[in-house]
């Protein structure tokens, strides 16, 4: 099956071939799990591509480490999706979303009565994936006496849910993911040695998009079919500035920052029209940064009065507090500068807004 992606050319690839090609039993995936690494023009995914590949089909724990949003998570379900556990449980759990207190029923479970307000028995996350794969997300983030807890059921497969005395066993494949760097957390004691060497059998690094642009089209081309698929609109292909900006942008949010701006870019095009410029909710800052020439001409000001430092200061500024509703905070990043420069600014300049408590700054 895999093979046959590799035949495919990406221009011919629509969202609806995404769902065909996903195996009907692995409801949990979109398709783009397989379909991404395989046509990815960067060699660094392609590398972790073919290393997956080979330990997919085996039981080892792996660590996948990277920025946030570089896409952890993708590469995760990747593995699942060719591993010999395909068509098991592929069971997810976020442990920087999870209150402390409340993580260890989350991934144990819990009898009725182990304390206030349990009320029913719980079925914890390990019992869930029995027979098939965990991912904790965001490991890097768990309590140590969690981690210990961890480590012990990697090392018996087994544990009893709070408040129980039943020993329940279990076959899981464990895939953590971090985007801290876990050797600093071992030395500062925030993250256990013995666990960390447990879950490194296979240690998968992810680039940040910035290092791979070469996706981006790829990227960019997928979440704009998927979303315009969703919301049943017509959407064209992206103007050659836009993708231009697109390519060129530093991508601090990497790929989950991609994938909000052209979630954005769907939903304000118009159907049948192309993705533009205009469309992309690129800052001031970001899109002159990324090669961006005229910006968008319903948003142009005023001719310029004159080539005075003041004045353009004052039109630059005066722009960006119209454009951002005169919130200080927001008219600052547009201009790219600090709120507290901003104030002087607007001080030093004798800028006033109605709006505004005593209308000074």
């Amino acid at each position: 099956m895999f093979e046959t992606l590799g035949e495919i050319d990406i221009e011919e690839l629509d969202y609806d071939l995404l769902e065909q090609i996903k195996p009907k039993s692995q409801t949990h995936f979109s398709g783009f799990e397989l379909y991404y690494p395989k046509l990815s023009k960067s060699p660094e995914i392609q590398k972790i591509y073919s290393l997956i590949n080979k330990v997919a089909v085996s039981n080892a724990s792996v660590l996948i480490q990277g920025e946030t949003g570089s896409g952890k998570e993708l590469i995760a379900g990747a593995i699942q999706a060719l591993s010999l556990r395909a068509d098991k449980p592929y069971v997810t759990v976020n442990c920087a979303a999870i209150p402390e207190h409340l993580l260890e029923s989350e991934l144990f479970g819990h009898d009725r009565g182990a304390f206030t307000g349990a009320v029913t028995t719980h079925i914890g996350k390990f019992e869930q994936a029995d027979g098939g794969t965990l991912f904790l997300d965001e490991i890097g983030d768990m309590h140590p006496t969690t981690q210990a807890k961890i480590l012990r059921v990697l090392q018996e497969q087994s544990f009893t849910r709070i408040g129980g005395q039943k020993v329940i066993r279990v076959d899981v494949r464990i895939i953590a993911a971090t985007n801290k760097d876990l050797w600093q957390e071992i030395e500062s004691g925030r993250f256990r040695p013995d666990l960390y060497y447990r879950l490194n059998v296979v240690t998968v690094q992810i680039p940040p998009l910035r290092e791979r642009r070469e996706d981006v089209p790829l990227l960019a081309d997928y979440f704009k079919k998927k979303f315009a698929a969703e919301l049943k609109k017509n959407i064209g292909n992206f103007t050659a500035e836009a993708m231009e900006l697109l390519a060129n942008h530093s991508w601090p949010g990497n790929i989950r920052e991609l994938r909000n701006l052209i979630e954005r870019a769907v939903l304000v095009t118009n159907s049948g029209e192309d993705i533009t410029p205009k469309d992309l909710a690129l800052t001031g800052k970001d899109y002159f940064a990324a090669g961006g020439r005229d910006r968008r001409r319903e948003e142009r000001g005023p001719s310029l009065p004159s080539l005075r430092l003041e004045e353009l200061e004052r039109m630059a500024v005066n722009i960006a507090l119209e454009r951002s509703k005169w919130i200080q905070k927001d008219a600052a990043e547009l201009l790219g500068i600090s709120p507290r420069a901003l104030n002087y600014k607007v001080s030093q300049l004798g800028i006033a807004y109605a709006g505004w408590r005593k209308n000074v700054v």
